[in-house]
C-alpha cells in the first residue's frame, strides 16, 4: 500500500489558519493525507474563537497545542507539500527537504479580527468558510486535493 502524501500548513503562530486548514482538511478527506501544522512563532494555545467556530462544524481543536515549524524541520520531518496560509511565514519558512511542492494561500489572520464580540465571531466563520471552500473546491493554479487522491 503506498504511504499517504503528507501535507504541512503553515502560518505565522499555529493558533487560527493553519488550524483550520489541517482541521478542514481532515474533516473533507479523512485519512486520505498526513497532515499537520505549525507555526514560525507558536501561540501558547489556539484562537479562542477558532476553537468554537471549528466546533461548530463537528471539529473538536480545544486540546490541540500550537506546534514550531522550526522543531519539526530540526525532527526531519519531511512532507510531500507544504502551504503557508499567511504572508508572513512564506519568506521565513525552512526549507524542508523532499518537498514536492510549496503553495502559497494567505487567508486573513483571525487572530485581528474587530468589533464586537458577535462581529469577531462572524468574521472567523467567514474566515473558516473561506479556507473550507479552497479545499473542496481551489481555484485554478491552487493545490487539487481530489487530484492528489486520485493521482
Amino acid at each position: 500500500m503506498p504511504s499517504k502524501m503528507k501535507i504541512l500548513f503553515i502560518c505565522q503562530h499555529n493558533s487560527g489558519r493553519s488550524q483550520m486548514a489541517e482541521a478542514y482538511l481532515k474533516k473533507v478527506f479523512g485519512n486520505d493525507f498526513d497532515v499537520e501544522s505549525a507555526g514560525l512563532e507558536p501561540a501558547d494555545a489556539v484562537n479562542p474563537l477558532v476553537v468554537q467556530v471549528m466546533a461548530e462544524v463537528g471539529v473538536d481543536l480545544s486540546a490541540k497545542k500550537p506546534q514550531s515549524v522550526f522543531e519539526l524541520f530540526k525532527a526531519g520531518r519531511l512532507y510531500d507539500h507544504v502551504v503557508t496560509v499567511c504572508r508572513d511565514s512564506e519568506e521565513k519558512c525552512p526549507l524542508f527537504p523532499g518537498v514536492t511542492r510549496r503553495w502559497r494561500w494567505p487567508f486573513p489572520d483571525p487572530a485581528k479580527v474587530e468589533g464586537a464580540d458577535d462581529e469577531k465571531l462572524a468574521e472567523v466563520r467567514r474566515i473558516g468558510d473561506m479556507i473550507s471552500g479552497w479545499l473542496k473546491n481551489p481555484p485554478d493554479g491552487a493545490i487539487d486535493y481530489h487530484a492528489l487522491i486520485d493521482g
